[in-house]
């Protein structure tokens, strides 16, 4: 078995002014005002729609795909926002034998509490009964089921893959909901540090957004 953190990875080339460009000019559509269009009109034009909460506008910029290494209670979470399109690692066709090991992401929550005999009980507790299901799959496989029916006893914390593409609006509300205080904290331990650096590529579209830790 392996033990790996969560992560993520963004895998869209990003250009900050194209994306600003392009919601400008559909947002001035509106008030037809496009000879009001300059080299440097954009960012502030779409401050101010974030502002005015015209958000349909920003759903003109191109879409952002992102990565996600998580585990797959974290997945299911993600696959909620019905609006971003995805792609994930599949359990049916996967055949985690060949590797002869499963991959779990580490509960976050079990590792930032120091000198605490019950928390470190929990994370034995996880480990062991991440072995159990490791072998207890392994064995399944050996005996003839297949990988879409041993996978019934893999657990929530198995590693998946999750590619989620959206346009920005939908990330915003993604961004709304996960960084909450009220997030799961594995949700916000993913949430949260892309949340920053979306702030850095594109403040226009994401400074507002606040992190509660």
């Amino acid at each position: 078995m392996r033990i790996v953190k969560a992560g993520y990875e963004i895998l869209t080339q990003i250009d900050r002014s194209a994306f600003l460009k392009s919601i400008e000019l559909a947002g001035r559509t509106c008030y037809k005002s496009e000879d009001k269009i300059t080299e440097e009109s954009a960012p502030k034009f779409v401050r101010m729609l974030i502002k005015r909460g015209h958000e349909a506008m920003i759903e003109h910029a191109p879409s952002i795909s992102v990565k996600f290494i998580c585990d797959r209670g974290v997945s299911h979470e993600i696959v909620r926002h019905r609006l971003f399109s995805f792609a994930q690692e599949s359990t049916r066709y996967c055949n985690y034998g060949k590797e002869d090991s499963i991959i779990v992401i580490e509960p976050c929550f079990w590792l930032h509490v120091p000198n605490s005999p019950k928390v470190s009980w929990m994370n034995y507790m996880w480990v062991e009964l991440m072995l159990k299901a490791e072998d207890a799959y392994m064995k399944l496989l050996q005996e003839g089921a297949s990988p879409q029916e041993a996978r019934a006893v893999l657990p929530n914390s198995l590693k998946t893959e999750i590619v989620v593409t959206g346009n920005v609006r939908e990330w915003r509300h993604f961004f709304k909901l996960r960084v909450a205080k009220e997030a799961h904290p594995q949700m916000r331990e993913l949430a949260m540090p892309l949340l920053n650096e979306m702030k850095q590529i594109l403040p226009e579209i994401f400074d507002d957004i606040e992190v509660n830790e």
